[in-house]
């Protein structure tokens, strides 16, 4: 069983490291040699927890040691991430990050941490949408329909809003700079209090995940116009972009990935960076992620930095722009 899954972690280094096969000492023979902890900022059954026990399972099976999710919860996800900042950079403490702790440094007069320094990223695992949803009374078929209501009739419109730095209240202030027009932001206690608005027409239109959207998109309930991410939902695959249908390059989605703290040893990176990988990309996780109306989308630990840094500067673009009050 060792010698298997030695040659298995072999094999890994060599697909990332363009075929040259490392010495199985080289790769760290001593890692792991206890349970990897897998920390999430968020409650169990949510998106990101969904995320960090599908990959954990199957990170279990390949090398030989379990990778338990632990859920610290609270203050948008940075408790979770200032322990793990905090943890020593031994390769047994990862964070299952995610894209809504991007706006908390613009939200945040003090922060223990450094999102952009003081991790290393690992790999992204999932991305996700949210809907243009709009109450069927609002007189727009499409996103530019919406556009030129809102020029026509400036602060007029309003849209559901689950709070500063959220994913819906970014998406709508995108929207707004982008399309150079003014809807009013109300405010509700979470993104559900914020659709359930929109079903009975309090306010005109809000940014649901996709997997919220979608039974009441079927009874008619709301009106879809578009999806926020850069490509295509494949649980909503007739339903165009933000960017299709009018604002060229318009992005706000969202996204799960994994990182360490700074300072944990390269060959680790690789190695955990080319199981995360092939874990994702196999067809019984692609299922998996898609039921919950997620995509499964990797990259190298280069271009993880690079996302995150560039969400980072967008969030606090959007949220300058907005005048959202920080602590």
């Amino acid at each position: 069983m060792q010698a298997s899954w030695r040659s298995r972690f072999v094999f890994f280094v060599a697909v990332v490291t363009g075929g040259q096969v490392v010495a199985p000492d080289a790769v760290g023979q001593a890692y792991p040699v206890k349970p990897i902890r897998i920390v999430v900022g968020f409650p169990a059954g949510s998106g990101a927890d969904f995320v960090a026990r599908t990959v954990g399972q199957k990170l279990s099976a390949y090398l030989g040691q379990n990778a338990l999710v632990e859920n610290r919860t609270g203050a948008a996800g940075t408790i979770a991430t200032g322990f793990v900042a905090a943890a020593p950079p031994d390769g047994y403490t990862l964070l299952q990050v995610t894209a809504a702790e991007t706006a908390q440094p613009a939200l945040r007069a003090k922060m223990a941490y450094d999102l952009a320094k003081d991790f290393a990223p690992i790999s992204l695992a999932a991305t996700g949408t949210f809907v243009l949803a709009v109450h069927p009374s609002v007189p727009a078929r499409d996103v530019k329909q919406l556009i030129a209501l809102a020029r026509a009739q400036p602060g007029k419109l309003n849209y559901g809003s689950s709070g500063p730095g959220s994913s819906p209240h970014l998406a709508a202030a995108l929207l707004q700079q982008m399309a150079g027009v003014k809807i009013v932001e109300v405010r509700y206690k979470g993104v559900t209090e914020a659709v359930i608005a929109t079903v009975s027409g309090e306010v005109d239109m809000s940014f649901p995940s996709i997997t919220g959207a979608l039974p009441l998109i079927q009874t008619g309930r709301i009106k879809v116009l578009a999806v926020t991410s850069a490509r295509r939902a494949g649980l909503l695959p007739d339903v165009p972009t933000v960017g299709e249908a009018a604002l060229p390059g318009f992005d706000r989605s969202t996204w799960h990935g994994f990182v360490a703290p700074i300072g944990v040893p390269r060959d680790i990176v690789v190695n955990l960076n080319a199981l995360i990988v092939k874990i994702v990309n196999t067809q019984e996780v692609r299922e998996l992620l898609g039921r919950q109306g997620l995509e499964p989308q990797t990259n190298t630990p280069e271009e993880f930095a690079a996302l995150i840094k560039r969400d980072i500067a967008q969030a606090a673009k959007l949220i300058r722009a907005t005048g959202a009050q920080t602590e």
